[in-house]
């Protein structure tokens, strides 16, 4: 089968990052994207299909679309894509075709002291970091080539959630919420995309961990940003969490990418900021 007639289902096609990666490939493939809150822009996309993964397992989806790599962007209820990705999982073992999760920093966020590579041990204090490990450990009990584990730091681009957030604080003169303790790492939107194709057309497996090289603390990151955006006399406010820094951070190490596949923080800020 040749590359570009590969089909790809993308779960959660409508969020910040799947319809950023359905932008990036379906130029190369046969991608698929389900959604669940109708607009007039998706109805009239034949690529989009709508499915509610609090209302209905994924098993009639699959064997419509019968994708051979399956990319989880999937948000919502927990115990509700704990499910889904049953079906998920068994569906790749029993089609033996591959799944993609978007996984987490926040598998890590119990250890405080140092940042995390790929096959470090998982670790996690909150609900989200918990969900994301139950997943992750059904995935690492499969054969290599069926998973890929894409863990994610913060992203930033120009549509990006968390750059919309500075923006409007800024704007109504509120307080930017800031962590000085806590050092972490970074991507944007354009390099997760094209980290993904890249890892799709070479058909790699296993634990990706898709940050920045380097790292930062979390205050100065967004005050880069707000220099970045000439933002004059911002107001922050300071949370201090712990007397000592905490590392939630996922640097690339085992699986590390090509360097024209890499990123530092400084360009994250300057990819994510179009003036």
């Amino acid at each position: 089968m040749s590359k570009s007639s590969r089909k790809i289902l993308i779960l959660g096609g409508s969020g910040f990052l799947g319809y950023a990666l359905y932008k990036e490939l379906n130029a190369f493939y046969d991608v698929y994207c389900t959604y669940k809150t109708p607009t007039d822009k998706l109805k009239r996309n034949d690529r989009f299909i709508m499915w509610d993964l609090e209302m209905e397992l994924p098993s009639t989806l699959l064997d419509e679309v019968d994708p051979d790599i399956i990319i989880s962007a999937t948000r919502g209820d927990f115990y509700a894509q704990l499910e889904a990705h049953i079906v998920l999982i068994d569906h790749v073992i029993r089609r033996k075709k591959k799944l993609m999760f978007l996984s987490s920093a926040n598998v890590f966020d119990a250890f405080t002291n140092f940042p995390s590579y790929e096959y470090d041990k998982t670790f996690s204090y909150s609900k989200y970091g918990h969900f994301k490990i139950k997943i992750e450990n059904a995935l690492l009990r499969l054969p290599n080539e069926l998973y890929s584990i894409l863990r994610l730091p913060m992203i930033f681009g120009k549509n990006a959630p968390r750059l919309k957030e500075i923006k409007t604080l800024y704007d109504l003169k509120e307080p930017i919420e800031v962590f000085p303790n806590v050092v972490l790492n970074a991507t944007s939107i354009q390099k997760f995309t094209q980290q993904v194709h890249y890892i799709i057309n070479r058909e790699l497996n296993g634990v990706f961990h898709l940050g920045s090289n380097d790292l930062i603390h979390h205050n100065e990151l967004i005050d880069k940003f707000c220099d970045r955006l000439r933002y004059e006399d911002p107001h922050f406010k300071q949370v201090y969490n712990s007397n000592d820094d905490r590392f939630i951070a996922v640097i690339p190490r085992d699986n590390k990418l090509p360097e024209n596949y890499q990123i530092t923080i400084d360009e994250v800020v300057d990819n994510s900021i179009l003036l």
